[in-house]
């Protein structure tokens, strides 16, 4: 069996800092992944694709609510599909082309993936999950009063939602199979659609996101992935992140990581769910998980730069 490798697109890797996060930003910066990733497909790697959506699903909320006087507000559930449509389209038709460029015939898809998740999750009742742009003290006021649930975090304040933990991806045998013919497939986008198994209905959307790290470690599981790279804004993982005693980690143990992940050192809104997928991964029986920036893809594939974290 080839070599099979999840790739995890961060949706704020997608809108580097300081751009408005335009369609033009966005489909730049994707050009730009897709370089490397091409490289790994070269190299022979079987890849699948996933990414976030926090930038561009809060957009969306807020666009509905700014227009639901005029056309009918789709939930966030719709939401989280329209991104994972929208970024899909995106990444699947830059690296279609270019593959082309490299004269490699490969068929490219983008799939709208459900994932099964538990109705009695805590986190239902309890939004934690931060989507959408960072707000000063006074805009996130006006939000709590439009009531919006609303976090602070070291960069201001964000719109928080719920966000249950991924159980199972629903469509991870069809991925499995269109790997195996050599398809490339961009799936579970931004978490993907959160739903829940009813007797006698069958499956049922939530009003929620799923955390795109957690899903892109079931993914790997329902693909028999051997490596998990995530790529985000950073170039490796810190502790004590943006503080004076900041220390770049380079190559971590599992139970050295769990550590530090027990310890608090990686905070939920952040790094958190980077490393709780890292560390399920390991438990799985997965080879290694990188985690390093989107710019430096494969490289950090490679072993030149980003945080490596082995079993043993």
């Amino acid at each position: 069996m080839k070599k099979r490798l999840v790739i995890a697109l961060g949706g704020n890797a997608l809108i580097k800092k300081g751009q408005k996060g335009t369609i033009y930003e966005q489909f730049a910066n994707t050009r730009e992944s897709c370089r490397s990733i091409v490289r790994m497909i070269k190299e022979g790697w079987d890849v699948v694709i996933t990414h976030g959506n926090g930038p561009q699903v809060g957009a969306l909320v807020l666009q509905n609510q700014a227009a639901k006087d005029i056309t009918p507000e789709m939930p966030l559930g719709i939401c989280v599909a329209e991104s994972e449509g929208l970024i899909g389209y995106m990444i699947q038709q830059c690296l279609s082309n270019e593959l082309k460029r490299e004269q490699l015939e490969r068929p490219v898809i983008a799939l709208i993936t459900q994932v099964i998740v538990d109705p009695k999750d805590p986190s239902l009742e309890n939004p934690t999950k931060p989507i959408g742009p960072y707000y000063n003290e006074e805009e996130s006021l006006r939000m709590l009063h439009e009531g919006y649930h609303m976090t602070r975090l070291p960069r201001g304040w964000r719109i928080v939602v719920p966000s249950p933990d991924p159980i199972r991806i629903v469509e991870g045998d069809i991925i499995r199979k269109m790997l195996d013919d050599d398809i490339i497939v961009i799936a579970s986008g931004g978490g993907g659609m959160p739903v829940i198994e009813k007797e006698g209905w069958g499956l049922d959307g939530l009003e929620a996101v799923v955390d795109k790290d957690l899903a892109a470690e079931r993914l790997a599981e329902a693909v028999g992935a051997q490596v998990l790279l995530i790529l985000t804004d950073v170039e490796k993982v810190y502790l004590h992140y943006n503080t004076p005693s900041q220390e770049p980690l380079q190559k971590v143990t599992y139970d050295q990581m769990k550590q530090y992940y027990l310890d608090g050192e990686f905070p939920e809104g952040n790094m958190g769910p980077k490393i709780l997928a890292a560390l399920r991964f390991l438990e799985y029986g997965g080879e290694r998980v990188i985690i390093s920036n989107i710019e430096q893809g494969w490289e950090a594939l490679e072993g030149k730069t980003g945080t490596l974290i082995v079993p043993k």
